[in-house]
């Protein structure tokens, strides 16, 4: 949806797909339909601390009940899924349940510190499963690799995650308190990724709980295989093989480059330089050889290695090097 994060789709991301569709349909008919029943997943700290009314930190925190949220919240998500892929679906749960109990403990907290410290009353928070879904930049931070994709106007780089942190930003300033729901998520992500007070062995999905959730919603929420995904093992993920198969094209791209020094340059046709205000990746890496880019549908007669081309090594060198720097993190969720 946003950036290449994963094999496209759904695929072996059940409840990812139950997050997207469960509580988005909910927060679309509350705020369509049903008005008279938005008081109830309202999100009152003060009723909470005065009334004792605890049922709200539980219908409070699960449905949005605005439609940018939800579907800012829907996007990251989207994107998130590849957690579920690489953790399985129990230890993501785990990871989802884990920092929505301790973002709600430390909401808490952070209200009652405003008050005390600065003299601010927070009475209403942003309702909706928000705070897991901050804590889940954590790991994203952590374990996926930013790749450039391009540059933007010569000096803006922009990578696979930069959207992602850009919807991350609208949903952090789409509501003033939104930023002690963020805090809390953030932290809880980090008290449980680096499990401290040994938080992954307390807060997690049993065992038996994850077989009967797998015998009986799982197969509502389970999607076939993309037809579109290409098979080849070349790497771990689907990342590094998306990432490997599109190094060995620019690495074509570039040999049909080398071979076609020789060759005029072509002149600029229009006012503007596209070329320069989006410089795609490997133009980046060889600026030299950018300047005399030709369509690689024009070189009917690639030249070998010994005739025309006496750094090929070298180039060759610099491409496989870059191939070796796609790796992944890992053990990001403990326990």
């Amino acid at each position: 949806m946003l950036t290449s994060t994963g094999s496209s789709g759904l695929y072996k991301a059940p409840v990812s797909k139950g997050l997207l569709l469960v509580p988005s349909a909910l927060s679309v008919l509350l705020v369509l339909l049903f008005h008279h029943y938005l008081s109830f997943f309202q999100y009152n700290v003060q009723e909470v601390k005065e009334d004792f009314q605890i049922w709200r930190i539980v219908l409070g925190r699960i449905i949005c009940l605005d439609l940018k949220d939800t579907l800012c919240s829907s996007m990251l998500i989207y994107n998130f899924r590849i957690f579920e892929r690489r953790y399985g679906s129990r230890k993501f749960t785990s990871f989802l349940l884990g920092t929505w109990i301790l973002s709600a403990l430390l909401e808490c907290v952070l209200v009652e510190a405003l008050r005390h410290a600065f003299g601010v009353a927070v009475n209403r928070l942003p309702s909706g499963f928000l705070a897991p879904i901050f804590a889940l930049f954590v790991p994203f931070y952590c374990s996926i690799p930013g790749v450039q994709v391009t540059v933007v106007f010569g000096h803006f780089p922009v990578s696979n995650k930069t959207l992602v942190y850009i919807v991350g930003l609208q949903l952090l300033t789409s509501s003033p308190s939104m930023s002690i729901i963020a805090s809390s998520g953030l932290i809880a992500g980090l008290f449980y990724s680096s499990n401290v007070w040994e938080v992954t062995k307390v807060l997690y999905i049993p065992g038996w709980v994850a077989k009967i959730f797998s015998s009986t919603l799982e197969p509502l929420f389970s999607s076939a295989i993309p037809a579109t995904e290409s098979r080849e093992g070349m790497g771990a993920t689907l990342d590094i093989q998306r990432q490997q198969r599109m190094e060995l094209l620019d690495q074509q791209i570039l040999l049909s480059q080398f071979a076609a020094r020789g060759q005029p340059r072509q002149p600029q046709v229009g006012m503007l330089n596209w070329s320069r205000l989006f410089t795609p990746l490997r133009h980046g890496l060889f600026p030299n050889v950018a300047a005399n880019q030709h369509p690689a549908q024009e070189v009917r007669h690639p030249a070998t290695e010994e005739q025309d081309c006496p750094n090929m090594s070298q180039c060759q060198h610099i491409v496989s090097s870059e191939l070796d720097c796609s790796t992944y993190g890992d053990g990001i969720f403990q326990g």
